[in-house]
């Protein structure tokens, strides 16, 4: 493992990903390279066919993630923060937001700023009963950048984002479920077990309806709604007597015939 840069690990257990960042010695801190991996992990799983659930997870029993590492970001110029950093990361985080694949956070330990930002993005939220949740960073004068204003709001409402963005205060495990943050607390130590049985559970369930649930509640919410509608709509037509009509009569150069069904 390269510890200065960390690195995200990919595994299958039969039709399940477990995406993993392993980074423990810095309470698995987002860099660059970190980043760069989890685009390239969210785009390669947005291909897959044979897959029912995503479960993303990290190293160690301390911290899911504990946000981007200051030592990067810090050193960066203004403009490049804007450009190389908060652009990229919203980019690749609306990636994971909007992957076909339902996406299961187990959070095995505290989760602070980008971290929380992270988990923000999975359909459903298992904690490990000591998990705290915080947004610490008007504590060294900057603000949330990858969407803690944005999508956080809309799961947890905005008097509780600026609670904590405002106060810096740890919200627990309890209060993340009472909030509507975490769907379920785990036992100690359990958490990716806690996620595999949900994930499990979905095996059991019709993929494609599963995958068309999640667009529409999205699209519900206001995300990606064009793309939803066109998408959907595209495919029913595909299913008509009309399609076929359509293809054939192209093919032969001839006007098409339709009959409405």
């Amino acid at each position: 493992m390269n510890t200065s840069s960390g690195s995200v690990s990919i595994r299958f257990e039969n039709a399940i990903a477990i995406v993993q960042l392993e980074r423990p010695e810095k309470l698995n801190a987002l860099t660059p390279e970190m980043i760069d991996q989890l685009e390239d992990i969210a785009k390669s799983l947005d291909q897959r066919t044979d897959l029912i659930a995503v479960i993303i997870t990290a190293t160690g029993d301390r911290a899911f993630c504990v946000g981007a590492d200051i030592h990067v970001w810090a050193a960066l110029q203004p403009i490049d923060m804007w450009r190389h950093w908060t652009r990229k990361g919203h980019r690749v985080f609306d990636l994971w937001a909007g992957l076909r694949l339902p996406v299961i956070a187990a959070i095995n330990g505290h989760a602070f700023g980008g971290g929380l930002e992270l988990l923000a993005t999975a359909d459903i939220r298992v904690t490990d009963p000591n998990a705290t949740f915080a947004l610490p960073e008007a504590g060294i004068a900057t603000c949330p950048g990858w969407s803690g204003t944005q999508r956080l709001v809309r799961l947890i409402g905005a008097s509780q984002v600026k609670y904590l963005a405002m106060t810096g205060r740890k919200m627990n495990a309890e209060q993340a479920l009472k909030f509507g943050l975490v769907q379920e607390i785990s036992h100690s130590g359990e958490v990716l077990s806690s996620a595999m049985r949900i994930a499990e559970e979905m095996s059991h369930k019709a993929p494609i309806s599963i995958q068309l649930t999640k667009q529409l509640i999205d699209a519900g919410e206001g995300h990606n709604l064009a793309a939803v509608l066109e998408g959907m709509a595209g495919a029913l037509a595909a299913t008509t007597e009309d399609a076929k009509e359509g293809l054939a009569s192209f093919s032969e150069r001839r006007p098409a015939e339709y009959k409405g069904i």
